[in-house]
């Protein structure tokens, strides 16, 4: 009803004719004299309409002249056609002429005045013949069918006008769609804490834990006729058809929670991964595609299941708390292999990402420790410049050992060979490191970042060390280091950055903390950290605090604990970051999250305390980072335009 109001009110002779009756019947009815009036509006009503049918068939009879007259060379007359052809005015869509077989197909009857096109097919548009295209982009549904539209738009002596055949491709559609919804979809799954989830129970009590999982997952994985196979202790293979597809994503995939309830003897909870494949031309594509996203579900620490299509990933679930999963014995085998990678390596080069902070600079001086000790010539590559990181960056480059580490990246393209080792730190996405132009040019790369893998990650890296549980790149660099460095290697000013890159991304040891968090601390402080230099090193100056406190100034509730805070104007990336870590501070907030513009671009800022994955809110608005910290910049929108999607990202997550 609403679309079709504007189009009554267009210039017509439906409309003419109708409000002339209406007009000689007000006429009639008031009475006297009026009525003779009345008679003759009748009449002059009378001749006008016979004469606009007149005028109508002379007109197309005139336009099949013309049309006749383009179309001679033809074998068949656009009357006697198989097709069902329409031609309409193609500015205001009004129909000028239609042949039997496209009457027969809309039902249309021969119409007493002037219809438009989108009154006989309400869903039809005809845009892309403007736009110069021959074919619509999409089947029209007409009366149950299914059809092609093709035309094209013909000029007569005053007006444009489009000319459109219709091509019935019901079974076709039919058949297409039969094919995409039975395609095969591989899925994996895997209990991703087993070892944790059944520490100190008896064989009985796995037993029957194991076995209510394995029922919960055959319930899941039954109502859609597939085929499941547990091949492992805890892994499974599931395959069935993409018509099921989007069940499964629009109950977020249940299962994972289903599976969550399930308690060890510890008070673990188990937790699912599953990686699922599409898109692929072979069944062994789309198993490929299925082990890639299991693997991307795991790096980016478990509980979630990840679909890996043509166009990328896809995340779901990833809201439960993570549990630390990382052992001695993964560190020392990962040493081992960073130290040789160091050893055979010519130089290595350190970068972390755009805008460096504490942690990013911590971590690149201990992989430079780590290769003087094994007596390799390291260099730190460095990009824009951050007033905060740049006070630890003179700090460093006063010590002897930093007096030629820090290169700008053009010298460092220039210095780098064949064998150069790349160790980038505190990222994995190739778009916010230093230098993507290095991560091209070099075939040894080393990645050393604790945040979640994004869809996009450094996917030529000969190691990765990306361990989400971790607090921060400052905490998997100092582990490394226990076990390919002793004290003498090691500066003070090291152990102090090191140490310091630890607080900040802790918020002084009070958010996302686990015994590897306090076991380098210790380690540090044992090569000679002075943990108040290291406190002393990220306080903010006077200016960097007046912003924080302008910021949180304008702080709201926004819903459940997530509290709120943005400004227009000019802020540094530092005080909207302090700013987001003092929020939470605030008595009955989980979440903070603070949006500035920072001269460049909308920085958004998000941290979180318990329960809240502020790493998943941003990630849907392009962002990243871990659980309990994440960051987001975005480039051509304003600060009001960044909240609005920031919110309905947060109310998405709370659906979820």
């Amino acid at each position: 009803m609403n679309k079709k109001l504007p189009r009554l009110f267009q210039p017509n002779m439906r409309l003419t004719f109708f409000l002339l009756t209406a007009f000689a019947a007000a006429t009639f009815f008031i009475g006297g004299y009026n009525r003779i009036l009345a008679g003759a509006e009748f009449v002059v009503l009378i001749f006008l309409y016979l004469y606009s049918r007149v005028a109508a068939k002379r007109r197309t009879a005139k336009l099949m002249e013309y049309l006749g007259s383009i179309s001679d060379k033809m074998d068949i007359t656009l009357r006697e056609t198989p097709l069902p052809i329409v031609i309409y005015n193609s500015d205001t869509g009004g129909i000028i002429w239609s042949n039997d077989k496209f009457i027969s197909i809309t039902n249309m009857r021969d119409p007493l005045f002037e219809l438009g096109i989108s009154d006989v097919v309400e869903e039809f548009t005809w845009d892309w013949l403007l736009d110069g295209k021959s074919e619509s982009p999409a089947p029209v549904a007409v009366e149950n069918r299914m059809y092609r539209v093709y035309g094209n738009v013909v000029r007569s002596e005053r007006e444009y006008f489009a000319m459109t055949y219709w091509v019935d491709v019901t079974e076709y559609e039919r058949i297409n769609t039969e094919y995409l919804d039975s395609r095969l979809i591989f899925a994996l799954l895997t209990l991703d804490n087993y070892d944790e989830l059944l520490k100190g129970m008896s064989e009985k009590e796995k037993a029957v834990l194991l076995s209510g999982i394995d029922e919960q997952i055959s319930i899941w994985a039954g109502n859609c006729g597939g085929y499941l196979c547990k091949y492992d202790r805890d892994r499974y293979f599931f395959l069935f058809e993409e018509r099921h597809l989007d069940s499964f994503v629009s109950d977020n995939f249940s299962i994972l929670d289903k599976v969550h309830v399930n308690i060890g003897a510890d008070g673990v909870h188990a937790t699912l991964c599953i990686g699922i494949g599409k898109d692929g031309a072979t069944p062994q594509d789309n198993y490929r595609a299925a082990s890639l996203g299991l693997e991307m579900a795991l790096s980016r620490g478990g509980d979630q299941a990840v679909i890996r299509n043509r166009y990328g990933f896809e995340f779901y679930g990833g809201h439960s708390p993570q549990i630390e999963r990382r052992t001695k014995v993964k560190s020392r085998i990962t040493a081992s292999a960073f130290g040789e990678l160091v050893g055979d390596a010519s130089s290595v080069f350190v970068m972390g990402h755009k805008v460096p902070d504490f942690d990013s600079i911590g971590a690149a001086a201990g992989v430079c420790c780590i290769a003087r000790a094994k007596h390799k010539p390291a260099r730190i590559i460095m990009g824009n410049e951050n007033e905060s990181a740049q006070d630890l960056v003179n700090l460093l480059k006063q010590s002897p050992e930093y007096r030629d580490v820090f290169i700008s990246e053009r010298d460092a393209i220039l210095e780098a060979d064949s064998k150069t080792l790349l160790v980038v730190v505190d990222t994995s996405r190739p778009e916010l490191a230093v230098s993507e132009t290095l991560l091209l040019s070099c075939t040894r790369i080393a990645v050393i970042d604790h945040h979640r893998r994004a869809a996009e990650y450094i996917d030529t890296a000969v190691l990765n060390f990306v361990e989400p549980y971790a607090s921060s790149a400052a905490e998997l660099v100092t582990e490394l280091m226990q076990y390919l460095v002793v004290r003498e290697d090691i500066a003070t000013v090291e152990a102090e950055a090191l140490l310091a890159g630890i607080v900040l991304d802790t918020k002084g040891f009070v958010i996302n903390t686990g015994a590897g968090t306090f076991d380098a601390a210790a380690f540090l402080q044992r090569m000679g950290a002075d943990a108040a230099a290291a406190k002393k090193i990220v306080q903010p100056d006077i200016a960097t605090a007046t912003e924080k406190y302008s910021l949180m100034r304008g702080a709201e509730i926004y819903r459940d604990g997530i509290i709120l805070a943005y400004s227009g104007d000019l802020h540094s990336r530092v005080s909207i970051a302090q700013a987001a870590d003092e929020l939470l501070n605030i008595r009955g907030v989980s979440a903070s999250f603070v949006a500035a513009w920072d001269g460049e671009a909308v920085y958004v800022s998000g941290r979180s305390a318990k329960g809240v994955n502020v790493q998943v809110i941003l990630e849907k608005l392009g962002g990243g980072g871990s659980q309990s910290t994440a960051g987001l910049q975005l480039r051509g929108a304003s600060v009001v335009q960044v909240v609005e999607g920031l919110k309905k990202s947060i109310d998405s997550y709370y659906r979820s």
